[in-house]
């Protein structure tokens, strides 16, 4: 994915997040740009090939080891071997391929031993061991009760995920790519099943596979976080070095919209800070999503607050950027390479995790790769800032001579403010006068309205044809009524 720096900042066109297969779902650059789904199909296809690639040489040299082995019989002519020595030599040479043929398939065993020994080195301390065994617990009590609402459907669960976790006990000797492969196509056939044969609602398989990734993954995170086969140690090692190195790197170096003197948006960026840290504290993918996106949201709750208006693409991966340089987290390609591996697949293809968990990845190559170019500066302060012959904060404080009067430089501080105060200000006026045109106008069109529609309906009101006659006017039989009563008084 390529990232473009401009005088107006990082920006990098959301096409370019997308798989680039054209599938429509969220790429990444540890699947070479690919989603979850292509990045397995080009997989197998390359696994395919190599282990097509292998058998051919296997053969190959099974093929010279038999024709060396029959010029070498040729050429001993009349001195003939005894049957016992014929049989031990034949047995020897078949003990010989097949020891060859399996370098190709199996891991060595010096790795195996060399992984075993470091492995009792860095064993971790009992209080540890007691720590994960009772989040261990925890999470099985809690993923049982939680199958038990779906009874039978629940059980087969339970005993497919006990069964896979069987499994993977006895194929730790796999690559970590291999066990990745595994899990990826647990969860997969755990989903299809669920949909087919149970009848079970998408929602509701979405909840069931977070329960499901959130059990195993618990239990086997030991043993597939930073594993030793890999290099994710001497990757979080350099990009802990490279941000080191660029601590002196700037909001304004990276156009971030983001006003630290303002307290509410100090605290959001402390909260960032906060989570995208406690990411490395979590076991389970989905739970370090979970702070990626909490991360994200303090992100863009910081420049909503600073601009006055909500923040867009282009404002959040500079900030992110940012954010990654100032907390440094802690084994955060482990967590990266973690989370690829083993999340379920769907949560990082689509919605907001996948975008937020993308335009991380997106954050760790641009650092990786800045230079001069990507911060606006020339070669030459690039290259005395990374030596650390000086920095840009020092810089300002050198432009104060050192019997500067503190409340000049709090005088020169607060003009600045002030500055900045009169342009919100002229931004808040602006945006008044052109709310108070839109009301008028507004007002003007509405009573346009109400006039059109009075011209085309025009009210008339017409005057009474006929006076209103009495109510007994139309009875011809009143001259045949009898008077009315007249009241009497009575003597007592």
């Amino acid at each position: 994915m390529s990232l473009k720096s401009e005088r107006r900042g990082i920006h990098v066109d959301q096409s370019e997040l997308l798989c680039k297969k054209g599938c429509g779902y969220y790429g990444n650059p540890a699947w070479q740009g690919f989603c979850s789904k292509c990045w397995r199909e080009e997989y197998h296809k390359a696994r395919q090939k190599q282990i097509q690639e292998d058998w051919e040489l296997a053969e190959r040299l099974q093929r010279e080891e038999e024709e060396a082995f029959a010029s070498s019989q040729s050429s001993q002519g009349a001195q003939s071997l005894t049957f016992s020595k014929f049989e031990e030599k034949k047995t020897n040479e078949k003990t010989r391929k097949v020891t060859t043929v399996k370098k190709f398939f199996s891991a060595s065993s010096r790795v195996g031993a060399k992984k075993a020994e470091i492995q009792e080195a860095k064993a971790p301390s009992p209080s540890i061991n007691r720590q994960t065994s009772i989040e261990t617990d925890r999470v099985s009590k809690e993923f049982i009760e939680f199958l038990k609402t779906f009874h039978k459907t629940g059980q087969e669960i339970y005993k497919q995920t006990k069964l896979f976790l069987e499994a993977m006990h006895y194929k730790r000797d796999l690559s970590i790519e291999e066990q990745s492969e595994c899990t990826q196509d647990f969860y997969q056939n755990v989903a299809e099943r669920m949909q087919t044969r149970g009848k079970v609602p998408p929602e509701r398989v979405e909840k069931i596979m977070d329960q499901i990734e959130k059990y195993i993954m618990t239990r086997l995170y030991k043993y597939v976080f930073c594993p030793e086969t890999t290099d994710d140690e001497k990757k979080d090692l350099a990009i802990q070095k490279r941000i080191r190195a660029l601590h002196w790197v700037t909001p304004q170096m990276l156009c971030v919209p983001v006003n630290e003197e303002i307290p509410e948006v100090s605290d959001m960026v402390v909260k960032a800070i906060t989570d995208i840290i406690e990411m490395d504290s979590k076991r389970v993918p989905r739970d370090k999503l979970a702070c990626i996106t909490k991360c994200s949201k303090h992100i863009f709750n910081a420049i909503k607050i600073t601009k006055n208006e909500p923040a867009s693409a282009d404002d959040f991966l500079p900030t992110l950027i940012y954010i990654v340089l100032k907390g440094n987290p802690p084994r955060l390609q482990s967590n990266i390479q973690y989370i690829t591996r083993f999340c379920n697949p769907s949560r990082l293809m689509t919605g907001e995790d996948g975008y937020y968990f993308t335009n991380l990845c997106c954050a760790v190559a641009f650092i990786e790769k800045l230079d001069a170019q990507s911060l606006n500066l020339s070669q030459e302060d690039f290259d005395r800032y990374m030596s650390g012959q000086t920095s840009p904060r020092k810089q300002e404080s050198e432009s104060w001579s050192p019997d500067a009067c503190l409340g000049v430089k709090q005088m020169y501080k607060n003009l600045d403010l002030l500055s900045q105060l009169n342009e919100r200000q002229e931004r808040i006026m602006n945006e008044a006068k052109k709310l108070e045109k839109d009301l008028i106008d507004w007002t003007d069109g509405i009573a346009k309205e109400v006039q059109d529609i009075v011209e085309k309906y025009p009210l008339e009101i017409r005057p009474p044809n006929q006076s209103v006659a009495a109510i007994d006017s139309e009875n011809v039989e009143n001259d045949k009524l009898p008077p009315p009563l007249q009241p009497q008084v009575y003597a007592g």
